[in-house]
């Protein structure tokens, strides 16, 4: 008899089945045992009468791994309706240790520091796993909105020469007696990649040395990153943005629809064209002095108030950030050179995306370093390349841990990062 899934039974009245998965609750009463078996779809409820089975039961500590046959049964207080009813139980290990803290119970009371040091048991509670299921319908979307647009995947070295952007900190290690650095972004490969297939994107690690300890930073997270040629400004990057964004939550809706429930969540709808303002109106909306060099996550939270009450929406575009807060890959706006033709998305009042057009031309590097008294040197490979040809073109990264604990209204990024990396944390 092959094993089913929970959310089959339904389909199963009156057959005999046999389900296995983890013993998530036993509820025993003078006559009767309630049996609650966890799988990765969900849970099913075991009704345990024969004495000797039922003595089998109280034996089996939650988290043991069992397997069931039973008769589908239709009780409508039962999950999804059903339940299995004249089951043998036979134990597919040895009894487990439980846990230390209940995985039962509607929410994990444990202390978040607790959570993460037993991570392997933590994210088997549903509301962590349902975090996880919709990073997963994220990333499945971020790919699907972009193959339809005829974008390439591809995947860059994670161990570098150098660091991607200069006077950032960045994670070195041995390799074969030289220095090397663990890559902080795959901007310049992703750049080089316009030049074979046009339109690429990678998801992938990044590594941030940066001694950030708050809730919205990691050490190492997972980047989406897009870049496209032949744009005209910074506008045309904002538009695949916009798609991809929308891609991304519909397949969320589509593929995690049940997680999303689990969460009590209400999906945020992209509109058709997302507001956008000018860093300059951006500081006047936030009540910052006209010569802030950059939005404070407190100018954020108001940008989004404003972008929720004015336009009645979650996402809101910065354009135009000064070129000195900007890499110095970044195009700069031709009316305007001290402002970029770069921007910022925000979320919901935090920053999510950032992106732009890039410079393209070879003698715009060398002017851009020079400015900056940057040698030309540790970024030879990357520059020489635009010696050779290069489209008009720029991108943007989307940090998935932020983009989901965002959406799911997580108080920390490491609720929704399955093994956090942080300035504490290397294990488990």
């Amino acid at each position: 008899m092959q094993r089913i899934l929970s959310s089959h039974l339904p389909t199963r009245v009156g057959e005999t089945v046999r389900i296995a998965g983890w013993v998530h609750r036993r509820r025993l009463l003078k006559s009767v045992a309630f049996l609650i078996v966890r799988d990765a779809a969900g849970l099913t409820q075991v009704v345990v009468a024969d004495p000797a089975v039922r003595a089998d039961v109280t034996a089996l500590p939650e988290e043991t791994v069992v397997e069931v046959v039973g008769t589908v049964t239709a009780n409508g207080t039962a999950p999804a309706g059903v339940e299995l009813t004249g089951p043998t139980v036979r134990p597919l290990g040895p009894p487990a240790v439980p846990p230390p803290f209940d995985l039962y119970r509607p929410a994990l009371t444990a202390a978040l520091p607790t959570q993460l040091d037993h991570a392997s048991v933590a994210l088997r509670h549903p509301t962590r796993s349902a975090a996880l299921r919709i990073s997963a319908a994220a990333v499945a979307g971020f790919r699907a909105a972009l193959d339809a647009r005829d974008f390439v995947e591809v995947h860059t070295p994670k161990v570098v020469a150098t660091s991607t952007e200069s006077g950032a900190n960045v994670f070195t290690l041995d390799w074969f007696g030289r220095p090397a650095y663990l890559a902080q972004s795959p901007q310049f490969y992703k750049q080089l990649m316009v030049g074979v297939f046009e339109r690429v994107y990678e998801v992938g690690p990044v590594f941030r040395a940066e001694p950030h300890d708050t809730v919205r930073h990691l050490a190492q997270y997972t980047s989406l990153d897009v870049e496209l040629g032949f744009v005209v400004d910074h506008r045309d990057v904002m538009v695949v943005l916009r798609d991809t964004l929308a891609g991304m939550l519909a397949e969320v809706a589509r593929r995690a629809g049940g997680a999303v429930a689990t969460l009590g969540l209400t999906l945020p709808e992209v509109p058709v064209e997302i507001p956008a303002v000018h860093f300059t109106e951006a500081l006047r909306i936030a009540g910052a002095p006209p010569d802030e060099p950059d939005l404070a996550p407190a100018h954020e939270r108001t940008l989004g108030e404003w972008a929720r009450t004015a336009h009645g929406s979650d996402f809101l575009f910065v354009t135009g950030y000064p070129m000195a807060k900007r890499p110095f890959y970044t195009h700069p706006d031709p009316a305007r050179p001290a402002y970029s033709n770069g921007f910022d998305l925000l979320f919901r009042g935090l920053e999510l995306v950032t992106g732009g057009q890039r410079l393209h031309r070879h003698a715009d590097y060398l002017a851009a370093l020079a400015a900056r008294g940057e040698p030309v040197e540790p970024y030879a490979g990357y520059v020489d390349a635009f010696r050779h040809g290069m489209p008009p073109h720029g991108g943007f990264a989307i940090g998935l841990e932020r983009f989901v604990a965002r959406l799911v209204g997580a108080a920390n990024v490491r609720e929704v990062t399955a093994f956090p990396r942080d300035l504490h944390r290397l294990t488990p």
